[in-house]
């Protein structure tokens, strides 16, 4: 089953993470099936690939809880 979730990358005390769908089953920073976009909650800035994502969604990729919250306050959704 795919999800859509967080990969954390940055330094220590400043996260910083990539959006991307990835297998289950893989480790949080194993290997990446696509790239959807980035979240830096430091800044609070959110870049989404909006066609991409959907497509994913229609595809039935569901979303974890966290991601789902961010796809509902951004503007393109």
């Amino acid at each position: 089953m795919l999800k859509i979730r967080f990969k954390r990358s940055g330094r220590k005390k400043q996260p910083f993470y990539r959006i991307v769908v990835m297998d289950v089953r893989t480790k949080r920073d194993g290997k990446v099936l696509e790239e959807l976009g980035f979240y830096n909650p430091m800044t609070k800035t959110l870049h989404i690939n909006r066609d991409r994502t959907i497509v994913r969604l229609d595809n039935g990729v569901q979303p974890t809880k966290v991601v789902q919250n961010l796809l509902r306050k951004s503007p393109l959704f």
